[in-house]
């Protein structure tokens, strides 16, 4: 396992502690089922767009790898 530090404004370290609350779970747990979610399931709308750039800069890319 590995730790990662993070920072947060007042307003939204509050917000956190609140959706914890509710939870009745720590904030630090549900920052991680939080993260854990958003890597298991990768947005579909982010994964076109990121494939649409890839591609658009197929041939860039190819000029930029053989120099």
């Amino acid at each position: 396992m590995s730790t990662l530090t993070i920072t947060l404004s007042e307003d939204r370290f509050v917000q956190l502690k609140e959706a914890a609350t509710r939870f009745g779970v720590a904030p630090e747990e549900l920052a991680r089922a939080s993260i854990e979610e958003l890597l298991s399931r990768p947005d579909g709308a982010f994964q076109r767009v990121l494939e649409h750039v890839l591609r658009k800069n197929a041939e860039l890319y190819q000029r930029l790898a053989a120099l």
